[in-house]
This record gives C-alpha cells, sequence and structure tokens, in this order.
C-alpha cells in the first residue's frame, strides 16, 4: 500500500472536517425537537397551534440601581502613621490609597475582609499603649465593617458585574445544557462557603481563589437556563392548545369508535415526546436543580442588604421560574385528559 501524499492527506481531513461539522450542524436544538413535536400534533389532531408569543425574561436592572453606597467612617481620616507595629497599618493604607479608592467593589470587600481580621489585635495593642482614643477609632471602625459586611459581600457577587454575566441569555441555546460545566457550581458553592464564614466572623480570604471562582461563576448559565424553561413553556402550551381544541370537539373516542388519530397520537407522544423532549426536558431538571439553590442561598445570607431594586427582580425572575418549571407536568396532564376516552395516555410520559 502506498502511503497517502501530503496533498490527499490534506483532502482528507478537509472531508472528514467538513463531514464533522454537517453532524453537529444536524443535531437537532431544543427548539428543533419542540416545534417537531408540536407541528406533528398538529397534523395528527387537525388543529393549529396559536401563534407563539415571545416572552419576555426577567431582566437584571440596571448596575446603578444594584450598587449599594456605603459610608466611609472614619477609615479615611484615620492617620494611619500612628499605627505604627499593627499589621493592619498597611491595610488601612492600601485601603485610603488613590487605588484602593478606585478598587472593583471585589477588591474592596477583600481589603475590608483583611482589615477586620487584623484590627482587633491593633485595638487591643493600642489599648495597651495607653492609645484609648485611637483604639475607640478603630474599635468603632471595626464595629461599622461588620454591620457593612452583607451589603460589602452584595456588591462584589450578586450586584457585581460577574453574577449579572451569569444571568445575561444567550443569542442562541444550542445543545444547552448538555454543554454545561460544572465549574460555576463549584465557584457558587466556594463562594457560599466563604460568606458563610466571613458572616460567622471568620474573615480569612484567598484572595486569588476569590477572584478566580468570581470569573468562573462569570460562565455560568443562569441566562441560558431562564431562556430554555420559557422556550419550553412556550411550546408546550401550544402543544396544550391543540389537545384542549381536540378536547373541546368532543372526545378523541366514542365507545368502540377508535379513530386511526389515537394510535398516531401514541405513537407521536412515545417518539417525539418521551423520546425527544422528555430526556432534554430532565436535564433541563437537573440543572435548575443544581444551579439555582446555590444562587438562592447567597441572596438568603445577605438578604437584609439586597435593594429594592433586586428584590423586584428576584421576586419576578421567581415567580416566572415557578410557573414556567410546572410546564411538563401541566402538558402531561393535557394530554392524559385527551386520549383518557381512548384507554389512557402514552404510558410512559409522565
Amino acid at each position: 500500500m502506498h502511503a497517502c501524499s501530503p496533498q490527499r492527506r490534506l483532502l482528507r481531513t478537509a472531508f472528514l472536517a467538513g463531514a464533522l461539522t454537517l453532524v453537529a450542524c444536524a443535531e437537532p436544538s431544543p427548539d428543533a425537537a419542540l416545534a417537531d413535536y408540536v407541528q406533528r400534533l398538529e397534523r395528527t389532531l387537525g388543529h393549529p397551534a396559536p401563534a407563539a408569543t415571545p416572552v419576555t425574561l426577567p431582566r437584571l436592572p440596571h448596575r446603578s440601581e444594584l450598587k449599594l453606597t456605603l459610608e466611609s467612617g472614619n477609615l479615611g481620616t484615620l492617620d494611619f502613621l500612628a499605627l505604627t507595629g499593627c499589621a493592619v497599618q498597611v491595610t488601612i493604607g492600601k485601603r485610603n490609597s488613590s487605588l484602593g479608592l478606585m478598587a472593583s467593589a471585589s477588591q474592596r470587600l477583600l481589603l475590608e475582609l483583611e482589615f477586620l481580621q487584623l484590627a482587633p489585635e491593633c485595638i487591643d495593642y493600642q489599648r495597651s499603649q495607653g492609645e484609648g482614643t485611637l483604639a475607640d477609632l478603630l474599635a468603632s471602625a471595626h464595629a461599622q465593617k461588620r454591620r457593612q459586611l452583607p451589603a460589602l459581600i452584595f456588591n462584589a457577587t450578586l450586584g457585581g458585574p460577574e453574577y449579572r454575566a451569569l444571568w445575561r441569555p444567550p443569542s442562541t441555546l444550542g445543545q444547552y445544557p448538555a454543554n454545561t460545566s460544572s465549574a460555576p457550581l463549584t465557584a457558587l458553592s466556594n463562594i457560599n462557603a466563604s460568606v458563610r464564614r466571613w458572616l460567622a466572623g471568620d474573615y480569612r480570604a484567598d484572595n486569588m481563589a476569590f477572584e478566580i471562582q468570581l470569573s468562573e461563576v462569570a460562565l455560568g448559565d443562569g441566562g441560558a437556563l431562564l431562556r430554555a424553561l420559557a422556550l419550553q413553556q412556550g411550546w408546550l402550551a401550544a402543544g396544550n392548545a391543540v389537545l384542549a381544541a381536540q378536547r373541546a370537539e368532543g372526545p378523541l373516542c366514542r365507545g368502540d369508535l377508535r379513530p386511526a388519530a389515537a394510535d398516531t397520537l401514541n405513537t407521536v407522544i412515545e417518539k417525539f415526546f418521551v423520546g425527544d423532549v422528555q430526556p432534554w426536558s430532565a436535564n433541563l431538571g437537573r440543572r435548575q436543580h443544581d444551579l439555582l439553590p446555590l444562587l438562592h442561598e447567597l441572596e438568603q445570607q445577605v438578604a437584609p442588604a439586597l435593594p429594592p431594586a433586586y428584590q423586584s427582580w428576584q421576586a419576578q425572575r421567581d415567580a416566572s421560574l415557578s410557573r414556567w418549571t410546572e410546564a411538563p407536568r401541566q402538558h402531561v396532564k393535557a394530554l392524559q385528559a385527551t386520549l383518557e376516552p381512548c384507554g389512557g395516555a402514552g404510558r410512559r410520559a409522565g
């Protein structure tokens, strides 16, 4: 056998790449599978589905409505040069520098955590040196930062750019949720664990790890999840309308009279709903179960600090999710009601 020439190898590589591209393009998207299923319901029962109504996804308020403004207290005027002998002196210097004043919300949180961790030792030291006034100033600042901690955490996380990116819906779903990663879930879990420690008084923080976790959160799929659930609800509602139109005409089966549509409908349910739609729907439900509790946990931890605009969006989001999540169950009920006069609906649907 002769070895392939470089030209032939190049042509074969190009052909295989093209073939793989065609296969990838041929994979049905969730939208295509749902549309195909509803169209088959239409043809089987002879009733048109209503025109799809565009669903407006709950969008986060403008970033300016989510930024909490916090009082600086006396740290801005405190003479950190008077704190010689205290590790917190360096922290206050960084915080009061021009770079510190312009720091991102996440960097500001980390600086304040550093202050909260180091200040108590300095307070005790200043008292031991007879510097009661300075110790009192530090103690007052420490108490203020403890009160502000939920708001500092909100600004750095839920109100920050990474969490905004997490909720940004994609233009297309592609193969979602099969193309998701566990990295955002791990990052959210680790941030929640850190927040629990911080709010309990353990202010240690791994600055680099926290910033990396935020960058992984930005790659999360909250927006894709909302779009997918809304898409599913819209198509299944259209299918429900087709089924309802059939029932409005009377039972599909009457006594011993069983039209061919009854058997065709069972086939459509088994092959295109149970076979194509439900596996994707189940994967979507699993992703929702994995992702949303992690987001809810952080919201609960900093609940007192949530600004009104965020609370309003949160309520709208949760109401939409509650409604959209019910769509598969409601559709199964509609299928069962339609085929009940024929001896039951698709045994595997449910």
